[in-house]
């Protein structure tokens, strides 16, 4: 039995619409703390909508939400912010005609007056650790970055944020293979160095069920399958559905 005191965020029973179509059907699912869940699913399943309902930007008709048992359903999406929940969206969606570095302040705005400036050079300085290229690139504008380095740079302003869970929402949209490995390889990195929490959507199902612990698939709104990362991997359903192999 999971220890409820490690339930970091717990989704219960939620469905949202979208005017008369329902995109997510009683979706239940638990992220425990320093893990990394891979959500599953075809374009169009809920995965996004999800993601988007844990950070306030969607409302559910029904369900609840609960960050580390405080339930935040019905936050405003800056609000949830505060509580450490940060959400990395599809298409990166940085400040290009900022530099890379002034896009990594903004990341800190809702801590840095608490924080202090001391605080925040040494997260900069920490980022920088974990994602070099943007210590190479800091005063180039964001926009002209490639666009693996702009996905790496949507992860690290969400890192600014100081996240306690860290939604990601396709990180490796749009990369070439090489470079979604790297992007993905760094989202593992980030979880190790600093314990944090990861709920995890990405199109790449090998790629995501080896960095993550364990999986939810999702279909027509619906949790159809959850497991650890291993056995979703042997699953013969998740195979012929997801990984173009027939089932022997």
């Amino acid at each position: 039995m999971v220890n409820q005191a490690e339930v970091q965020l717990s989704i219960n029973n939620l469905s949202v619409s979208y005017g008369p179509i329902r995109a997510l059907k009683g979706v239940s699912i638990e992220v425990r703390k320093g893990e990394i869940v891979a959500l599953l699913g075809a374009n169009g399943a809920g995965k996004t909508t999800l993601l988007q309902t844990i950070s306030g930007l969607l409302k559910p008709i029904s369900g609840n939400v609960y960050f580390k048992h405080l339930e935040i359903t019905r936050k405003e999406p800056e609000k949830i912010v505060r509580e450490k929940i940060i959400h990395v969206p599809e298409h990166r969606q940085i400040f290009g005609t900022l530099t890379v570095l002034d896009n990594l302040y903004l990341g800190a705005y809702h801590h840095y007056r608490k924080s202090g400036k001391k605080k925040l050079e040494e997260q900069i300085i920490q980022v920088f650790e974990l994602f070099p290229i943007l210590q190479e690139r800091q005063k180039q504008l964001a926009g002209t970055l490639s666009g693996g380095q702009q996905q790496m740079l949507a992860i690290a302003r969400g890192v600014m944020a100081n996240p306690q869970v860290l939604l990601l929402d396709e990180p490796t949209l749009g990369l070439a293979p090489i470079i979604g490995k790297e992007v993905l390889e760094l989202v593992t990195e980030l979880n190790k160095t600093l314990g944090t929490t990861v709920l995890l959507v990405e199109q790449n199902v090998i790629a995501s069920l080896k960095a993550a612990d364990r999986g939810y698939v999702i279909s027509n709104g619906e949790v159809v399958k959850e497991g650890s990362s291993k056995d979703l991997l042997l699953d013969d359903e998740i195979k012929e559905a997801y990984l173009g192999q027939a089932i022997s």
